[in-house]
């Protein structure tokens, strides 16, 4: 029975385990089953990647290098471009990006390539677990008619589950190991199986009923942080508007005791899970004639925050009688969120376009960014200087990284205008402050 003996491969810490995507993702699942004795084979598309893995180097700043190193040197842990290898392989965990087309419909190429080279390979005894977030019904409708088509069965031959990534990357509470994980199965079987499995390197694996329903909760996830931000968005926008300021409003309201919970206004939605998953399911709304408005209407107040931000600096350089366009102005923080390189929908990237689109003289800062080249921005983050902050017309903080000495900044700097809050308790007695 290929139940059975892949149960028993689990177990015994015999199976063959395969990462497919050795990104954000992928990566730190794969260390977590190596660090359990299993031998992990992880393949990826990016040849760099797969060269830095195997000479035992991180290229993730939330996987140190020794511990890849360690695995690596133990043999338990290795990398390819060769999607041959799944041949002799017990399970695979797909974490493929999925992004957005421009016409903010899923891209499921990614998912598509993998499930055809897992179909080619394929075999009886073989755990597939999907876990690029991505629309309801993609595990049914684009992973299992591949496995079938080979005359497998789904719960006998083969055991198909979906479970959703909870990576948040520069978290250093929670990681793979300690983050509940949802699991749902095609069939109970399939369920067995990838607990079996997964329990092994997650303290507590979440089982629900189907793969559709561990689909949705991981869009409900995001769905619910993408609505609760763009509303403390457009908080910001009208408490501007009424001469209050937000950020003191939060932190008054954030003293209730039950029934609020804290969000914070920026300048737009970064990473690849909040500013794309919600769309995803919206997008699968619609080809059921339905609208999700809730959906729809926060990424629209949340995709306007950029220029939001640079309409606050084109107001700040007009109180002193300066037009943007020739101004210089220094970005600091270019990743999406503090104290990571993830460049991933940053809005830095929106803000450093409009800015430019307006005639000004753009550079930045980030101690984790060396580089940004992205949809025609190509910049390399200068150093930061007392002169550099003294000789900006104006400074715009975008992520708030926790090196970045703030009293020092509002010394130097002219006219701030900061989007996270990251000057409060901070005196400026020179710079003149613009708060989102």
């Amino acid at each position: 029975m290929p139940k059975a003996t892949l149960l028993d491969k689990i177990e015994r810490r015999e199976a063959v385990i395969s990462v497919i995507g050795l990104g954000y993702v992928g990566l730190p699942l794969a260390v977590e089953f190596a660090k359990e004795g299993y031998c992990v084979i992880g393949i990826d598309v990016d040849a760099e990647k797969v060269r830095l893995l195997n000479a035992g180097i991180s290229y993730i700043p939330d996987i140190p290098t020794e511990d890849v190193a360690g695995l690596v040197h133990k043999g338990l842990l290795k990398a390819t471009t060769d999607y041959s290898v799944l041949k002799d392989v017990d399970a695979i965990s797909i974490c493929v990006p999925t992004p957005l087309r421009k016409t903010k419909d899923p891209d499921v190429s990614y998912i598509i390539a993998a499930a055809e080279q897992i179909a080619r390979y394929s075999h009886p005894g073989l755990l597939i677990v999907l876990e690029s977030t991505t629309y309801p019904g993609t595990t049914d409708e684009l992973i299992i008619p591949r496995l079938v088509s080979n005359g497998f069965k789904v719960g006998e031959d083969v055991f198909i589950c979906f479970s959703p990534e909870r990576i948040d990357p520069g978290n250093k509470t929670y990681g793979v190991r300690n983050t509940p994980k949802i699991m749902g199965g095609s069939t109970p079987a399939c369920l067995e199986v990838a607990m079996a499995l997964y329990s092994k390197a997650i303290d507590r694996v979440v089982p629900v009923s189907s793969t559709r329903a561990a689909e949705m909760v991981k869009l409900l996830e995001n769905t619910f942080r993408s609505v609760n931000i763009g509303l403390v968005n457009e908080m910001a926008v009208m408490c501007a508007k009424l001469g209050v300021s937000v950020w003191e409003v939060i932190e008054a309201a954030s003293t209730k005791p039950f029934g609020f919970m804290t969000f914070y206004p920026g300048p737009g939605l970064g990473g690849h899970c909040i500013p794309i998953d919600p769309l995803y399911l919206s997008w699968k709304l619609k080809t059921l004639n339905y609208n999700a408005r809730f959906i729809e209407l926060a990424s629209e107040v949340n995709s306007q925050m950029p220029l939001y931000v640079v309409s606050k600096v084109m107001d700040a350089l007009n109180e002193v009688r300066k037009p943007v366009n020739g101004s210089r102005i220094l970005v600091l923080g270019a990743a999406y969120k503090r104290d990571i390189n993830d460049l991933r929908e940053s809005p830095a990237l929106d803000v450093i376009r409009l800015l430019q689109e307006r005639g000004a003289e753009v550079s930045y800062h980030d101690p984790y960014v060396p580089d940004l080249r992205h949809e025609g921005v190509d910049m390399q983050s200068i150093e930061l200087t007392a002169e550099v902050l003294r000789t900006a017309d104006c400074v715009v903080i975008v992520t708030d990284h926790t090196t970045y000495d703030w009293g020092w900044i509002a010394r130097e700097a002219p006219i701030i205008v900061d989007t996270r809050n990251a000057l409060k308790g901070v005196s400026a007695p020179k710079a003149r402050v613009v708060l989102l």
